[in-house]
């Protein structure tokens, strides 16, 4: 299921997938491609200027949230180990118009996702 989650999340137009540590933030946008090899997840084109190497046996859980900020919500899928630290984020972007409005596009499309998967998934 994992592998099929990230597959429909590399598809969509703007995402953002950040991979963060205490030293550095690295950033990749979407839309992307995807191939699992052994244990091994790679997002992106291998050659490309940017990848992600994901070791599926290490991703626990996954849960989408939606974080309210004083300005506007946030919209994300979080992958955590089984410590619940965080592995991998995917945040979608270009959820508001210029008039700060929801694009309910935008909206559907994660609502969508979510329902297909549930809000908290166990891998």
């Amino acid at each position: 299921m994992l592998l099929e989650l990230l597959s429909d999340l590399v598809k969509i137009d703007d995402v953002l997938f950040i991979v963060k540590n205490n030293g550095a933030v690295s950033e990749v946008k979407g839309p992307l491609s995807i191939r699992q090899k052994e244990k091994w997840i790679t997002i992106g084109d291998n050659d490309g200027p940017a990848h992600l190497h994901i070791d599926s046996e290490m991703i626990k859980s996954a849960e989408f949230v939606e974080e309210e900020k004083p300005e506007r919500t946030s919209y994300s899928v979080r992958f955590f180990d089984e410590n619940g630290d965080r592995i991998v984020a995917v945040f979608f972007t270009k959820m508001y118009d210029n008039s700060q409005k929801l694009i309910s596009d935008r909206q559907i499309i994660y609502d969508q996702l979510k329902q297909k998967f549930t809000s908290k998934i166990q891998f």
